[in-house]
């Protein structure tokens, strides 16, 4: 084995637990001892070694299909022998009491849960500063933003302190993290994984994703995640693929590392027989806007005080937000505590007025264009610079100050509102070495071919230098 064991992708760990030339017990402490070593990085909120430890021993031998390969999950995932934290005081000591189906089943294919990860609390945000919890620091560039909310998951998976993760997805949560951290996350198609078991902030918009190293780790998880999962073996070629490439909103006012990557990413897939269709997606910002945020300030309130209910947690959701540390979270939950911001028959045609018609502005993109994907930068932006709690909410742009949040959403949150399949992959480095990631958006349910596609860009792209940890 030439690959130190923590820079091992989970398909050549696997290979190795089946083939008898790894052990999980040396594995597994390996992970241990630099998760040590980098615990300044805060991308757990629990990792017992001593548990990880015991259950491997008490699980011998291990199943296929991943015959004991680790994995994390981040922390607004169920799981009975660990707290389910969602990085907020109320939760601290949590623990509900039955595993979520997703961490179930990849229990249940032989993987070794190595803790829960740190979030953006409650699942908001993108920065990975929590008041309480700690400020997750980005593997490239400690003192920089992570992203989020799963800013955990993608920063322990690009540190080598496990190789695989499961994160969540509302408007960008696995795909924005991914990008700053040098990563590929993947959102499924809404609805393609059983989402029972997860703390909520939108029903219609949840959704758990697979953060890796690379695409065909991702494919490893998805085909374990997914009740009926894709061929993970099937191939996509990028000679005479059609890519849609829409200029508009989603390559406007780019940072100039971004544009100047992502530039050279399209080259790259052309020279390689992309077929690039310039062409944009008409009035794709106004639908987005007429779903986004009228959907979530309805559902989250309502949904978040359903899962304390049904899971038995000892608390109300008054009292869980009267507790909430990022005051940007909290100042969101108690305006729809004593008044509802988005009235019923808003957020109906939300849902059936609105978000059909986004979703028909893709549709006739990818059916008029005959694209099989929509190729933008993940995020506008790279990382920027840590700031305290409460001085975050700006980040600098082309010499302006923008919201942080919205900015870092601005082009994830789109076909997150379409439940389209979406996946980012590394496409460079900026000019001071932090990373930068391309999006690819997939017809609706195309989530197999979309992972086939991300392999092709994957290999066109150059790879990213490891953090230098």
């Amino acid at each position: 084995m030439g690959t130190e064991p923590h820079w091992l992708s989970a398909v050549e760990a696997v290979r190795l637990l089946r083939d008898g030339d790894l052990k999980l017990e040396d594995y597994v402490e390996a992970l241990i001892e630099r998760t040590a070593r980098l615990a300044a990085l805060n991308t757990y909120v629990t990792h017992d070694p001593a548990l990880i430890r015991r259950s491997v021993r008490e699980a011998r031998p291990r199943p296929g299909p991943l015959y004991g390969l680790p994995f994390a999950l981040k922390d607004a995932i169920d799981t009975a022998d660990l707290p389910t934290t969602a990085t907020t005081p109320a939760l601290r000591e949590w623990r509900p009491r039955s595993n979520a189906p997703i961490a179930q089943r990849l229990l249940d294919a032989g993987g070794t849960l190595m803790g829960k990860q740190t979030l953006g609390e409650l699942s908001f945000g993108i920065t990975g500063n929590s008041p309480a919890f700690g400020a997750v620091g980005n593997p490239y560039a400690p003192g920089h933003l992570p992203g989020g909310s799963s800013g955990g998951t993608a920063a322990g998976v690009a540190a080598g302190l496990v190789p695989a993760g499961i994160g969540a997805d509302t408007g960008g949560s696995c795909r924005i993290p991914a990008a700053l951290c040098g990563c590929v996350g993947f959102r499924p198609s809404h609805g393609r994984y059983d989402r029972r078991g997860m703390i909520p902030i939108s029903s219609s918009r949840d959704t758990a994703g697979p953060i890796a190293r690379s695409v065909a780790d991702v494919r490893l998880i998805d085909a374990i995640c997914a009740p009926a999962g894709d061929d993970p073996t099937v191939t996509a070629d990028l000679r005479g693929l059609r890519l849609g490439v829409p200029a508009g909103h989603f390559y406007e006012d780019l940072d100039p590392d971004v544009a100047a990557v992502t530039e050279r990413a399209l080259a790259g897939l052309a020279a390689r027989g992309a077929v690039l269709v310039e062409r944009d997606i008409p009035d794709v910002r106004r639908l987005n806007e007429l779903v986004s945020f009228a959907v979530v300030l309805y559902e989250v309130g309502r949904e978040l005080s359903a899962y304390l209910y049904q899971h038995s947690a000892p608390i109300s959701l008054r009292d869980l937000v009267a507790q909430v540390a990022t005051d940007t979270v909290r100042e969101t939950l108690e305006s729809i505590l004593d008044e509802d911001q988005i009235s019923a028959a808003d957020y109906r045609e939300a849902l059936t007025v609105h978000r059909p018609a986004l979703r028909a502005a893709y549709g006739a993109y990818f059916a008029d264009h005959d694209v099989s994907a929509v190729v933008v930068p993940t995020t506008p932006l790279p990382a920027r610079p840590h700031r305290p709690a409460g001085e975050d909410r700006t980040v600098e742009l082309n010499g302006a100050s923008v919201d942080t949040f919205f900015t870092y959403i601005r082009n994830t949150d789109p076909p997150s509102n379409a439940g389209l399949p979406c996946l980012s992959v590394p496409s460079g480095l900026s000019a001071d070495g932090l990373p930068i990631g391309l999006e690819l958006v997939g017809p609706a349910r195309s989530d197999g071919r979309l992972l086939a596609i991300g392999e092709a860009v994957e290999r066109a792209l150059p790879p990213l230098p490891r953090p230098a940890l």
